[in-house]
Formats: C-alpha cells, structure tokens, sequence
C-alpha cells in the first residue's frame, strides 16, 4: 500500500488545494506533515509538506514569518515520526490537536517578534495571540478535517485491500 503514496502526487494536490480559494488557515499541509510522518518513507517524511509549501508560496507571495512558518510544519512531521508506531484514532487526533497548537503558537510568535503591528511588550504578544484566536478555529477545523481525510481514506483502503487479500486466500 505504501507503494500508492507517491510524494509527488502529495505535493501536486497540497499545492492545488492551497491555491485555491479557502478559508484562512484551512489548508491540508500540518495534516500532510503528521500523515507523511507517520506514512511515507522516512526519507520523504519531512520534505514533501515543505516542498509543497514553498512551491506554492511561489505563487501566493513569501513573508518574513515564513521561517516560523515552515518550522511549525517540520514539527508535524516530526510528530508524524513519533506516532508512526503507535497509531491509533487517540493518537493520530492528539498530535493533530497537538499540530494545530503549535502552529498557533509559533507563527503567532512569528508575528510579533517579525513585525511591527504589536509592541515588543507582553501585552503585545498577548494581544498578538489574542487577534490570532480566529484563525486558530480555522487552523483546528482544517488540520482535524484533512487529518481525517488523509489517515481515514488510507485506512479505509488499506482495510479494504487487506479485505480482498483475506477473500483471495480463503478461496
């Protein structure tokens, strides 16, 4: 099954799916991480979310977040490496939730320690953190609903191959 998960193909739907038109922060590419670091060979684990970022950042404009950007999803994939022999449903949704997290954290960071729309204060950060707050909601509804996506679909035909697999022995 593993043969079926071609990086490329990864790489060419994220891209599409982050060009067109979407919610804020609803975007497949934390859930690619943490599904490529549970899935995909190691060696591809943690390059084909941010080959895919870059590529369409190409297209849609690079920013001086970027950085902490791109350092959050290569914590996802990282995750994705931590539960790679520990699947389960618990474990695949806390490291999404986990995911979603540490990507508010850290480009919310990015946010204030880059620019100049927030004092360089606590309360500045808090406020940062505080602004944030809406598209954490879309960073959770996006993460959890590829996340589902992604680990669900593979699941769902891995069971169904092992299925038939079974049903041709028996036979």
């Amino acid at each position: 099954m593993k043969k079926l998960i071609n990086p490329l193909l990864f790489i060419a739907l994220a891209v599409i799916l982050r060009l067109v038109p979407h919610m804020p922060n609803v975007a497949p590419i934390a859930a690619m991480a943490l599904f490529g670091g549970v899935y995909l060979n190691k060696k591809y684990a943690l390059i084909v979310p941010l080959v895919a970022m870059f590529l369409s950042d190409i297209f849609l404009g690079f920013h001086n977040v970027m950085p902490f950007v791109y350092g959050s999803f290569l914590v996802s994939g990282l995750l994705g490496l931590l539960v790679r022999n520990h699947k389960s449903f618990i474990n695949i949704t806390g490291v999404t939730l986990l995911s979603s997290v540490i990507f508010f954290t850290v480009t919310n960071f990015g946010v204030w320690v880059m620019g100049n729309m927030y004092p360089h204060t606590l309360s500045g950060l808090m406020t940062c953190y505080a602004m944030g707050v809406p598209f954490f909601r879309n960073t959770l509804v996006g993460d959890l609903f590829y996340a589902g996506v992604l680990f669900g679909s593979y699941e769902l035909v891995l069971h169904l191959v092992k299925g038939q697999a079974i049903a041709k022995v028996s036979k």
